[in-house]
């Protein structure tokens, strides 16, 4: 019987938690060889795959050896709203939120740090309203199901300590305008976005099953259907892809399921692996892309008493991949929580995305990568960049070095001017904290919303 929880649909103890050799980048004898960045040689998510070198005949030479010879594997993970790090993210952006209701004009920058017994805010803050940033904190902890020393944080016992301040005037100064269309940005940066023809969402399979598993561990958790589940959570979702003839990564199944769960003292491990595959994994992974090699891994490391804070720190900022795209397209660095929108880490990547999505949308491309830069106290970007990756349609005659112009055409891509369409002085940051903050239709998130062109 597995300490590790650890099953798979070739295990020799079947689905119930028989051990299974770990996944890695070479799976199996099938999968390709890869290079130093965990891709296959001359494959890449980022570039059409170069045609598969010529096999020596031999007498163990398969249509699937051929087959799995044009394929790569990605993975993209994600957390839930209670691991360290995206508690720190939902506590920075429940203090935006707090600030926005009462002063729609507040300049914003808030992080996050926690650890056992421990939650700190620092940063710096502008804002006529008047707020208990205490309670704000204790309220993010106790939402996130924080109320017990024994999960790691109690939010009734919880030291809080914060530690903020008013924005820099020289930065203050930097940014003001007359108008809201001429503020300049709060920051210099780089942002992208991205968008792709995988999903409904347009956005890439593997972190959309990777973020919807996370999802649904804190859903069976709120709602009894799992009594044993503690807040802190982990996914990780690999996906086996072949390049179409116009090089487009298109999934064709599911690699490997990794889920980690902070569980009750008493839980059996067979039990843990039982209930995921049950109540988390089945919901939620579409039957057609799982099969007989299809391997899972429900919390590989054995033990997972210890969890949220008391077992790691967190802070704001740290899951960038898991709040973009999961590694596909690029990622510009800068956080997008705790901020207000005048920075443009957070306006100008909801602005990239916006456009990315539109694009593919609108029949430009199969695939799309936009970069803007932006430059503290200036209200125009620096530039703007779009890579379709090969697969520009022409549309309109619009060849991929005439979309710049195009997109420069249909979107004001000024910081006051994307605050002001994608009406970013609502209190609706707190939303976007956890299960990332694209590819979702909820209505408060306007940069979801295509632009017809």
């Amino acid at each position: 019987m597995s300490t590790t929880a650890s099953v798979g649909t070739a295990s020799a103890e079947g689905g119930g938690g028989g051990d299974v050799a770990p996944p890695s980048a070479t799976a199996s004898a099938d999968t390709p060889m890869t290079g130093a960045d965990g891709v296959p040689e001359g494959t890449s998510p980022d570039k059409p795959a170069s045609p598969p070198a010529a096999a020596t005949t031999t007498a163990a030479s398969t249509e699937k050896d051929a087959a799995s010879a044009a394929t790569f594997l990605f993975a993209s993970e994600s957390v839930t709203e209670s691991h360290p790090d995206k508690l720190c993210d939902v506590i920075s952006d429940a203090i935006v939120d707090a600030c926005l209701t009462l002063d729609p004009a507040s300049r914003i920058a808030c992080e996050t740090v926690c650890k056992t017994g421990v939650v700190i805010v620092l940063g710096e803050i502008t804002t006529s309203a008047s707020i208990n940033y205490e309670q704000v904190i204790r309220d993010a902890v106790r939402d996130a199901g924080y109320d017990d020393p024994a999960k790691g944080l109690d939010y009734k016992t919880c030291n809080v300590i914060v530690a903020l301040e008013e924005q820099s005037p020289d930065i203050a100064q930097s940014v003001d305008a007359a108008k809201v269309e001429d503020i300049g940005a709060g920051d210099s940066c780089i942002v992208f976005g991205y968008a792709c023809e995988e999903t409904p969402e347009f956005m890439p399979l593997s972190h959309v099953l990777a973020t919807k598993l996370s999802a649904r561990l804190a859903e069976v958790r709120k709602d009894g259907t799992l009594d044993w589940i503690r807040p802190d959570g982990k996914t990780q979702v690999t996906l086996e892809y072949a390049n179409n003839e116009s090089g487009v990564p298109v999934p064709k199944r599911v690699h490997s399921i990794v889920i980690s769960a902070q569980h009750s003292e008493e839980v059996s491990n067979d039990k843990i692996a039982a209930d995921l595959m049950e109540h988390v994994v089945k919901p939620v992974v579409p039957s057609q892309y799982l099969d007989e090699s299809t391997l899972y891994h429900m919390n590989p490391s054995g033990r997972f008493v210890i969890g949220g804070p008391h077992s790691d720190a967190g802070l704001t900022g740290r899951k960038s991949n898991v709040d973009t795209y999961g590694g596909w397209g690029s990622y510009g660095g800068g956080a997008l929580s705790g901020k207000d929108a005048t920075k443009t880490d957070r306006s100008g990547a909801y602005a990239a995305r916006w456009v990315a999505k539109s694009l593919v949308a609108n029949g430009y491309c199969a695939r799309c990568k936009v970069q803007l830069s932006y430059a503290i106290g200036l209200s125009h970007p620096m530039s703007v960049y779009i890579c379709t990756y090969g697969t520009c349609t022409n549309k309109n005659g619009m060849a991929e070095r005439d979309l710049v112009k195009m997109v420069e055409s249909k979107f004001d891509l000024r910081p006051g001017c994307i605050v002001k369409e994608l009406d970013l002085r609502r209190p609706i940051m707190r939303k976007t904290a956890a299960y990332g903050h694209f590819g979702r239709e909820e209505e408060e998130f306007k940069w979801e919303k295509v632009k017809e062109f």
